[in-house]
C-alpha cells in the first residue's frame, strides 16, 4: 500500500513542497513515481518521514538529520531512541507544569516559596546531550559549570530575567512591533547580551554572541516548539527571529 503526496502533506501537516524538497535533497525519496506524474510513499518511506519530523522539532537542520540517518540505519532502533526522548521531554514538561502550578498557588496564598520547587523541571543538564551535538562538549561543560556555580537564589533570579525579557518580547510581538524597528533591535540587543553573559556561548568571551549563532539561534526559536512557546507560539518566535537576524546584520 503507498499514498500520494498530497495525501502524506495533509496528514503530516505540510505542504507537498517540503516532501519535494526532501527528495531532493535525498531525505525522503518516493516509493514510486505514477505515470501521472505524482510522487508515492509506502509504509517505509512513512517512518522514515516520521524520523525526520521528529529530527526537524529537535531544532536540527536538514545536513545533520541526513548524517543522523545514515547512522541509524536501523528504523526500528532509531524510532526507539526517539521515544526515549518524547518520554523524556513529556516528563520534563510535566514537571515544569506542576512547579509553575505550585508557585501561583503559594503566590495567591501568600505561602513561602521554595526554589526547590520553583526550579523542578528546569535541570538544564537534561539538554546535555543536544547541547553538545549542537555546539560541542565544551559548550555544555562551560554554561554547566558555571550555573552549578550559582547559589539557589542566583539561579531564581536568572530565570526571572530569561522569562521577563520572553514576556517583553511577546508583548512587542502582540503590539506589531517592525522586526527592525528600534523597540525589537533593543529587545534584540537584551537578547544578545543576556546570551553573551552565559560561559558556552559561542562568542561569550567578546561578551557577545556570534553572529552566526546568534542568527543560527533565532531559525531553532521558530523550528523547534519548545523554544517557541517561550515566545507565545510560531508567530511570536518568527518575530523574534527576524529582529535577532536584523540586530545581527547591523551589531554583530
Amino acid at each position: 500500500m503507498d499514498w500520494s503526496i498530497q495525501d502524506i502533506a495533509r496528514l503530516a501537516g505540510t505542504t507537498s513542497r517540503t516532501l519535494r524538497h526532501y527528495g531532493e535533497v535525498g531525505l525522503l525519496v518516493p516509493s514510486r513515481i505514477g505515470s501521472n506524474g505524482y510522487r508515492y510513499y509506502d509504509e517505509q518511506a512513512l517512518v522514515r518521514l516520521q524520523r525526520v519530523l521528529m529530527l526537524r522539532d529537535l531544532g536540527l537542520g536538514i545536513p545533520t538529520i541526513a548524517e543522523v540517518l545514515a547512522g541509524h540505519r536501523d528504523n526500528a532502533e532509531a524510532l526507539l531512541a526517539h521515544l526515549h526522548w518524547l518520554q523524556q521531554e513529556k516528563e520534563r514538561l510535566d514537571r515544569q507544569i506542576a512547579s509553575v502550578e505550585t508557585t501561583i498557588q503559594k503566590m495567591e496564598g501568600g505561602e513561602q516559596l521554595m526554589a526547590e520547587e520553583m526550579l523542578n523541571g528546569f535541570d538544564h543538564t537534561e539538554y546535555k546531550a543536544e547541547v553538545e551535538q549542537r555546539w560541542g562538549t565544551k559548550a555544555y561543560a562551560d554554561s554547566n559549570s558555571w550555573w552549578s556555580s550559582m547559589s539557589k537564589a542566583d539561579q531564581v533570579t536568572w530565570m526571572h530575567r530569561q522569562k521577563q525579557l520572553a514576556a517583553d518580547w511577546q508583548a512587542a510581538a502582540a503590539a506589531g512591533e517592525d522586526p527592525r524597528g528600534t523597540a525589537a533591535l533593543a529587545l534584540a540587543q537584551r537578547q544578545a547580551d543576556w546570551l553573551g553573559s552565559i560561559p558556552g556561548t559561542p562568542g561569550a568571551t567578546a561578551g557577545r554572541p556570534t553572529k552566526e549563532y546568534f542568527v543560527g539561534l533565532g531559525d531553532m526559536y521558530v523550528a523547534d516548539e519548545r523554544f517557541a512557546a517561550n515566545y507565545g507560539g510560531v508567530k511570536g518566535a518568527t518575530f523574534v527571529r527576524d529582529a535577532m537576524r536584523a540586530y545581527a546584520e547591523s551589531h554583530l
